[in-house]
């Protein structure tokens, strides 16, 4: 019988195209919007024989979801369309009843064109009975969505969806093409997958979940018989407005009595099945990081979306990479950590609310793989609504005045990241890591001692802002009795300003530089373009004058704990295809920035700031944040940052398995006249490190192999005792050392002579030597090592 059918139609399109008198009805039911003189004019161009039929395989847009860590918490869906391909037998038989009965009684009978349609569509259209039945089959319904998808120009969207005798004629042959090269539970299976059924609903497998909030095997007759009831007209039969409730309703009841008339369902089911209310609300689909259900993850969710347009692997521009991505139907795995992300989350809300004019900022990533597990914020990551803006002025007074609101609660600036007009923020001593793993690089041992001032007057660098200095520039400590003798374990626990700039000095700032941007550190502004291009100039780089976000410098401590490789921030674990193909671009991205044994030593002094034990020296009892290895409970590396005025406020703090850096800044008024504390982003993050490591096993930081990176070469001290001091001074030079004058000591040597040295015995070649004073027997007392500003004594904090 198909057969026959097949070769009856194919002999009457023929007679069709021919123009043949005998063909007129045929003509007039499969074009009745056009005149029979396009028929006639077609058919002197070509034959139905010779039009295309291989129809191109293509697949409709498909949903990417992308998902946490675990592999199964979503964390959002991008799309331009709404679809997610199901199989046929995920796919109720309500259904596939339904759109039988609603568009194409004769589909399992017809070979793609069905002749008896075209005759009832011509009585239909040429008389006043509103036929609810047109010619069009399912198959050639779905030739035309297909022929649609897979245009590539807007002229073959135009040529695939105009109202046009050439276009039914094309649909026609594809048609009877398809039927020969798939099945009818092929066909129906793309149909449904493909049809659009409105709300931003394509294919069967999203419009169960806007509509029922159910997998599309679970539809029931009633619902079923809705959603086939609005393929032909989605905008027309929709329940959700005023205007489409009743024909929804109308038209759902309408496919059901068809159900129940071809045999698909008892009467007494279809009867059942119109009496159930028809709802009138939907559950749209979220699209993108805008509509990320958990605030906390909206930050996280946008620094994978501006990853994933920055890699030319997507495509050749911007536009080609978000279409990839709104419409390849990928599954992405995310870096993002569920428990990492609740730890940042919750140590946020305790300080900090998303009302609060300063921002505190959290970002946690893995060493040895780039992984970024944790992005967090005290703000909502969500588009301002313009009929309800955020009811919070500007926090720069100039711009409150032009009407410009600031950021919080609600913003989509990539806060943590950087990118747009986020830029960075200046965060202080955390920069003085780069300066030690640059002189360790350069030979100078973790051992290296500096006799420091108050203040440092430089004669290298420049600074006219600099009073007092004569144009130098001349930074000084925090409190005026940090001074004395550090080497680096002791000065990067202390935070020494002193220390650190003759350090950078001696090594060079360009080296300092260099470190920084083999670390991940980018300079965004163009103040800091400037500089970088005369680094070896730049004298106040160590003190965190360059501005950063807590992702870049959680990666640049996080490249010390992975054994010196960097690795570039990566928001992914794995991307798998549609196809189940794995994609390369989701493995880590590393290089080598650093030696082993330079990021070892370097972790071994930042081990003082945050109040753990080196493995090789001694802190002298200095420490910025000395309860953080307590509260963490892990062996820990970091430092803290403040800025000029207390501006910015920071802490980093790392584990073998994690770094986390805090900021504590305004992102919108970044030259405020506030005062940023540690008592807030200090805990913050201490207490974010201690909940991500709850129940992770101990491990101790590796050490560099043997002892010279930490000790240098050692040389014997010349013995000066109660010599003159220029004696005493020719001797240490001499022996290659730096001599220096230092405190007044109760001696048995007369008074003003040498009484010893500081230290004494050995120390570094090249090192500082302070040569002590005697002040005789009688003027003994407090003073030399132990007492205030020696190497024992107190610090800053």
């Amino acid at each position: 019988m198909r057969v026959r059918e097949h070769s009856l139609f194919r002999n009457a399109s023929s007679l069709l195209i021919c123009g043949l008198a005998s063909g007129v009805v045929v003509a007039a039911a499969a074009f009745p919007a056009v005149a029979m003189s396009g028929l006639a004019a077609k058919a002197g161009g070509e034959s139905f024989a010779s039009l295309p039929s291989q129809l191109k395989q293509t697949t409709a847009p498909q949903v990417s979801r992308a998902v946490a860590a675990d592999g199964k918490t979503q964390v959002a869906v991008f799309w331009d369309e709404f679809r997610s391909d199901v199989p046929l037998n995920g796919i109720s038989k309500n259904m596939q009843d339904a759109i039988v009965a609603a568009e194409d009684h004769e589909f399992f009978k017809h070979n793609g064109v069905d002749l008896k349609g075209v005759a009832r569509a011509f009585v239909s259209n040429s008389g006043k009975n509103n036929g609810q039945q047109g010619a069009s089959t399912l198959t050639m319904q779905y030739v035309k969505m297909s022929l649609a998808y897979s245009a590539t120009t807007p002229q073959e969207v135009v040529d695939a969806t105009a109202d046009k005798p050439k276009r039914k004629i094309n649909e026609m042959k594809y048609a009877l093409q398809v039927e020969k090269q798939l099945t009818k539970q092929q066909i129906l299976e793309r149909y449904l997958n493909t049809a659009p059924f409105g709300n931003g609903a394509y294919g069967i497998a999203a419009a169960s979940q806007v509509y029922f909030q159910k997998k599309a095997k679970d539809l029931t007759i009633p619902q079923a018989a809705l959603l086939a009831s609005m393929v032909k007209a989605p905008s027309g039969f929709d329940p959700t407005t005023t205007a489409g409730y009743p024909k929804a309703l109308d038209r759902r009841n309408w496919v059901i009595g068809n159900m129940r008339d071809l045999g698909m369902i008892t009467p007494k089911a279809a009867e059942d099945a119109t009496k159930v209310k028809l709802g009138r609300t939907v559950q749209r689909s979220g699209n993108g990081c805008s509509s990320v259900k958990t605030n906390s993850w909206g930050f996280f969710c946008d620094y994978f979306y501006r990853w994933w347009l920055g890699r030319n692997e997507f495509g050749a521009t911007t536009y080609d990479r978000e279409r990839r991505l709104k419409s390849g139907g990928y599954t992405i795995r995310t870096s993002l950590d569920i428990k990492a992300q609740a730890a940042l989350r919750k140590s946020i809300s305790k300080r900090m609310s998303i009302k609060d004019r300063d921002a505190l900022l959290l970002a946690a990533i893995e060493p040895g793989t780039g992984h970024v597990r944790a992005l967090g914020a005290n703000r909502r990551y969500k588009i301002d609504d313009p009929s309800h803006p955020q009811n919070k002025k500007h926090s720069d007074p100039k711009l409150a005045e032009r009407g410009i609101r600031g950021t919080y609660p609600n913003t989509t600036n990539p806060l943590l990241s950087g990118g747009g007009d986020i830029t960075g923020y200046q965060a202080g001593s955390v920069f003085k890591m780069f300066t030690i793993a640059a002189a360790l690089e350069n030979g100078y041992p973790l051992a290296h001692p500096i006799n420091t001032k108050p203040k440092y007057i430089s004669h290298t660098y420049r600074d006219g802002s600099s009073a007092g200095c004569g144009g130098y520039y001349c930074p000084s400590n925090s409190s005026s009795k940090t001074q004395g003798m550090f080497n680096m374990w002791s000065a990067f626990g202390g935070s020494v300003n002193t220390y650190f700039v003759p350090l950078e000095e001696s090594v060079g700032a360009e080296k300092v530089v260099d470190v920084a941007k083999r670390m991940g550190v980018q300079f965004r502004t163009q103040v800091d373009k400037d500089q970088e291009a005369a680094a070896h100039t730049w004298g106040a780089f160590t003190l965190g004058v360059s501005s950063s976000t807590p992702l870049e410098m959680a990666n640049a401590y996080a490249t010390l704990a992975g054994d010196g490789m960097y690795c570039e921030p990566l928001p992914v674990q794995q991307i798998t295809t549609m196809s189940g193909e794995k994609l390369d671009v989701a493995k880590p991205h590393c290089r080598r920035a650093v030696s082993k044994d330079v990021a070892r030593a370097t972790i071994d002094a930042a081990r003082c700031p945050v109040g753990d034990s080196p493995q090789l020296g001694s802190c002298a009892g200095k420490s910025t944040a000395g309860g953080t290895h307590g509260i963490v409970d892990h062996p820990v590396f970091g430092k803290t940052g403040t800025t000029d005025n207390d501006k910015t406020a920071s802490l980093i703090v790392g584990t073998t398995s994690v770094v986390v850096a805090g900021y504590l800044v305004n992102p919108d008024y970044q030259n405020h006249p506030w005062k940023m504390s540690h008592d807030i982003v200090n805990p913050a993050v201490q207490d974010a490190v201690r909940d991500i490591m709850k129940g992770e096993r101990r491990k101790q930081f590796k050490k560099p192999s043997g002892s010279k990176i930490a000790r240098g070469e050692q040389r014997s001290i010349p013995d000066v005792k109660c010599t003159s001091v220029a004696e005493a001074k020719s001797r240490i030079t001499g022996a290659g050392f730096t001599a220096a004058t230092g405190s007044e000591v109760p001696s048995s040597c007369p008074k003003g002579q040498a009484a010893g040295t500081e230290p004494s015995g050995t120390t570094i070649k090249g090192g500082f030597v302070s040569i002590q004073i005697s002040g005789g027997p009688a003027n003994a007392g407090p003073g030399g090592p132990g007492g205030p500003g020696g190497p024992g004594g107190p610090g800053p904090r």
